[in-house]
């Protein structure tokens, strides 16, 4: 589904859920180059304060894309800002649930405000504020 910009309301938010699985962590790591053996390598993963592999931040932050994107408001808006806060791991087989609520409307520009949350077991992991602009 896709919303018009006239069909947003200050408040309405949209959720989508995802398993981080180990290929999805190698798959991202091959994709940008973002080798960090925190990532892909159990072992020096296990010498930090991890203790086990991790997600990237971005992986997940990713997620925020993919709701804006799917959900709310949906196919045709453009991504045009987003601030991050990374406030804990993830960790390879949590489900993270990210989560978009409307914050603001600009109706001269056609854009909204959203806040951004992913959550993993109810725990904050990675928070934000995206911008976007409907056609």
């Amino acid at each position: 589904m896709s919303y018009s910009f006239e069909e947003l309301t200050l408040g309405q938010s949209a959720s989508i859920e995802k398993i981080v699985t180990e290929d999805d962590v190698h798959t991202f790591a091959a994709v940008t180059g973002d080798n960090n053996p925190v990532h892909l390598d159990a072992e020096f993963a296990a010498s930090t304060s991890f203790e086990k592999p991790i997600a990237h931040g971005m992986l997940t932050a990713g997620f925020i894309s993919a709701a804006i994107g799917t959900k709310l408001p949906g196919p045709g808006c453009i991504y045009l800002e987003q601030s991050l806060k990374f406030r804990a791991p993830v960790y390879i087989g949590a489900t993270v649930t990210t989560t978009v609520t409307v914050k603001e409307l600009n109706e001269r520009r056609r854009r909204a405000t959203l806040d951004t949350i992913c959550t993993v077991d109810g725990k904050k992991v990675v928070t934000g504020e995206a911008t976007i602009m409907l056609p």
